[in-house]
């Protein structure tokens, strides 16, 4: 696999999603950080080896109830550190590698101008300990991944921050199964990534998370160095919220987006930039991300 392919393969290999801001949907943040897989090869592992990966990921969002803004707004810098491992081994004739993400995050909010509180906290640990990736015919490549977000945010709903503000991840943990599509010819990569996350009740404060679904999207074309093209998302969450087991009315969202994609392959370090606009938003919040992402091979 070219440095393109392997840089493109890391990051999608992991199923991060990962802190996406908040919404009158789920009790504080989305689990996935929407479009965080925008421009990767969804569906493809990279070669042996030992990976360390920086997502630096800029989000400014409104809150939205129903298709209006609300006053809220979130100010966001997301540092996802990554990790992910390919022993070089095969399950069920696929590769199989391993991964484990610590992100932390500062936030500031504030509603119709006046400050609601900001800090910086560590989010909900990342592990997937089943990544498995199978090369099919016609340069096509499928990945299945499970993955869970631990219940180890340094504060969340129930769990104030001392600084005052919102929590800097869930009171919850969350199960995500993962499904990833990449066609992968001529430096052409066309991927699908989605998850189907699930999570448990927040015992803190009896708030119960509907589950949802997340799809990034990306059509690229890396000539020499260079990768150029577009990416997307799309957060829909099929269940409503409830508390103490009574559902919450307005609390079923989604959002889409979409940008462009550009990055430079300079050998030990592999460059991408993504910047996303949100094109359409419900019980949920939108606006504009932007995320610069590092691969590094270790070995």
């Amino acid at each position: 696999m070219a440095g393109y392919g392997r840089a493109a393969a890391v990051t999608a290999a992991l199923g991060l999603g990962l802190v996406a801001g908040a919404a009158d949907a789920t009790e504080l943040w989305d689990p996935h950080l929407r479009g965080v897989e925008s421009g990767l090869a969804a569906g493809a592992l990279p070669p042996e080896g030992v990976y360390f990966v920086l997502d630096n990921y800029w989000a400014s969002y409104d809150q939205h109830s129903s298709n209006k803004r609300n006053g809220t707004k979130l100010d966001a810098l997301v540092e996802v550190p990554i990790l992910l491992w390919n022993p070089g081994i095969k399950v069920l004739g696929a590769d199989y590698a391993v991964a484990v993400a610590q992100p932390f995050d500062y936030t500031n909010v504030t509603y119709n101008g006046n400050a609601v509180g900001s800090h910086w906290g560590t989010y909900n640990t990342y592990l997937a300990p089943a990544i498995l990736s199978w090369a099919l015919p016609y340069d096509f490549h499928v990945k299945g991944s499970f993955g869970v977000y631990l219940d180890t945010a340094s504060s969340s709903p129930g769990h104030a921050p001392s600084g005052g503000g919102v929590g800097a991840g869930n009171g919850f943990t969350t199960f995500e199964t993962g499904l990833g599509v990449s066609w992968l010819h001529d430096g052409w990569n066309a991927s699908v990534q989605l998850y189907y996350e699930t999570s448990t009740k927040n015992d803190r404060t009896d708030y119960q998370s509907g589950d949802q679904i997340a799809v990034d999207y990306t059509l690229t074309k890396t000539i020499n160095k260079w990768t150029v093209g577009v990416g997307g998302y799309q957060i829909n969450q099929i269940e409503r919220d409830s508390v103490s087991g009574q559902e919450k009315s307005g609390t079923v969202a989604f959002s889409y987006g979409l940008g462009p994609i550009v990055g430079y392959d300079f050998g030990g370090l592999n460059l991408q930039a993504h910047y996303t606009h949100a094109l359409l938003v419900h019980n949920d919040v939108g606006g504009d991300f932007f995320n610069v992402r590092a691969v590094v091979p270790l070995y």
